[in-house]
């Protein structure tokens, strides 16, 4: 990715802002693809500061009932009235999402500030004091195109909330979210949570495909400096170019970040008191890793916080995936978790050395995301420096493969003897072409414990196979358990990860 320049004209405008009431890096004027990493480039050269804009007191201690009531006006949006393929809402500030965040929009080369105006809003009758005047900044965006029908403007991309944003496919609902970096994740001492605190987001042609939204990364360790260009479809497709500015030396630090949701399934049952058969936005963690290998991890919602490492160099991909999508497996008639999207990450380069990196959070409860995946680079990203990296998003379904893939895991109490009895495993797997004829042979191992009774079997409820196999832990507490496939043929297969610990 190219860095970008920005005049100093520009540059003392943004320090000046800073000062003085309005926006500290949207102004109006000249903007490029090199004047987001220019600006990121000189913050970063300063010490932290926080923003400094207090929320106004009718915006202060909203309940979720009354922050909801407060509802953007769709005639108010950004190109509402230009015939153009995307519009551009705006949230106001509140409830969890407090800290201002400036929008510009870009036509010819020149930004101009979005300032805030009551009149975009529609207060409801929870609302007893009057929406403030004054240009109090907004908590977000959100992008509309018409993604499912030729005549209607659906959300495509929403931006709110620290470093957050998501997407969804066509047909699909919202679920997992994905970060602009992740830092201290499950760290002792606590996370650090970037912040997007500026967006510039171009105005498209009448024959555009996709949208530009430029973003500035702050927090108390980097800058950063974001490029998203946005293409939405069946799939919706994100290329990302993020150039960081580290003021510290980031040794835990996490790149295109993931955040999901999972409860339980039918592999995870034991504190499920529930009717639903699963409950969960996403279902298991693919990785397609440097040497073209597609490993497979179930999701679990642990006892106690799970962190898990996939060492690899330069990965081809990874990514949270809904690989379920029968309504029948959820039977929830309004969060339809079936149409949930799947967020694959593609790295454009070569990422190096590294790991990826899993966090299962213990949660009780669906409203709480507490399942977080990324890469972690093996090297320090210096104080001082500047890191440049590429990768694409895509929101939908999973990559497409002609492995044969992981479509169910369960298990089971396998006997009633002992303290800890053994458990038994039943993996089932799906072909994209017709099945063997042959049986593959499963080669199981475990960290600790003994296997024993593999059988494979046909399964033709799913075109393809079922693997079952005991594990007799004994007085271990953990083990990770690894499948693996061979078919004389040569054809691939899914390696399938797993994590057992003691209940």
């Amino acid at each position: 990715m190219g860095l970008f320049a920005l005049s100093w004209c520009l540059l003392g405008q943004a320090q000046a802002a800073a000062v003085v009431s309005g926006p500290a890096y949207t102004q109006d004027g000249p903007f490029s693809r090199d004047t987001v990493v220019e600006i990121a480039r000189k913050l970063s050269q300063k010490p932290y500061k926080a923003p400094d804009k207090p929320l106004p007191e009718a915006l202060d201690d909203l309940s979720y009932d009354q922050y909801r009531d407060i509802r953007f006006s769709p005639e108010s949006a950004v190109w509402a009235h230009d015939d153009l393929p995307y519009q551009m809402q705006f949230f106001l500030r509140g409830l969890y999402y407090k800290d201002p965040v400036e929008v510009a929009v870009v036509e010819d080369g020149q930004a101009k500030h979005v300032a805030y105006d009551p009149a975009m809003f529609n207060a409801g009758p929870m609302i007893t004091k009057p929406l403030p005047s004054d240009d109090v900044g907004f908590s977000g965006f959100r992008l509309h195109a018409p993604i499912n029908r030729a005549d209607y403007y659906d959300e495509v991309a929403v931006f709110q909330g620290a470093s957050y944003f998501r997407s969804l496919g066509r047909h699909q609902n919202y679920g997992l979210s994905a970060r602009g970096l992740a830092i201290k994740t499950a760290d002792p001492g606590g996370e650090e949570f970037p912040a997007f605190r500026a967006f510039w987001v171009e105005k498209p042609s009448h024959e555009s495909n996709s949208i530009l939204v430029y973003a500035l990364l702050d927090s108390p360790s980097t800058t950063g400096a974001y490029r998203f260009t946005i293409r939405p479809g069946d799939n919706t497709v994100m290329d990302v170019e993020a150039t960081l500015f580290p003021r510290v030396d980031l040794d835990k630090v996490g790149l295109a970040p993931a955040t999901s949701m999972y409860m339980f399934s039918m592999n995870g049952r034991q504190n499920a008191d529930d009717y639903r058969p699963q409950v969960h936005d996403s279902d298991g963690l693919l990785i397609q890793n440097g040497k073209g290998e597609r490993l497979w991890r179930p999701l679990a919602n642990p006892r106690e916080l799970q962190i898990s490492a996939f060492e690899d160099t330069a990965p081809m991909g990874f990514g949270l995936m809904q690989r379920e999508r029968r309504f029948e497996r959820y039977q929830d008639l309004e969060a339809h978790y079936e149409k949930r999207p799947s967020l694959w990450v593609e790295p454009v380069g070569n990422w190096g050395k590294g790991a990826v990196t899993l966090v299962e959070i213990p949660s009780q409860s669906e409203i709480h995301d507490n399942i977080v995946a990324y890469w972690d680079p093996a090297e320090v990203l210096k104080a001082g420096s500047e890191y440049s990296f590429s990768y694409r998003l895509s929101w939908g379904t999973e990559p497409l493969s002609r492995a044969v893939r992981v479509v169910a895991t369960r298990s089971g109490r396998a006997d009633i003897k002992g303290p800890t009895p053994d458990r038994l495993f039943v993996v089932d797997y799906q072909e994209v072409q017709p099945p063997s004829d042959k049986l593959p042979q499963a080669m199981v191992t475990s960290s600790s414990g003994t296997i024993s009774n593999v059988v494979v079997q046909p399964n033709p409820n799913c075109q393809g196979y079922r693997v079952s196999f005991r594990l007799k832990p004994g007085d271990q507490k953990l083990a990770e358990l690894r499948l693996e496939l061979k078919f004389e043929d040569g054809r691939q297969a899914e390696t399938w990860l797993y994590r057992w610990t003691a209940r």
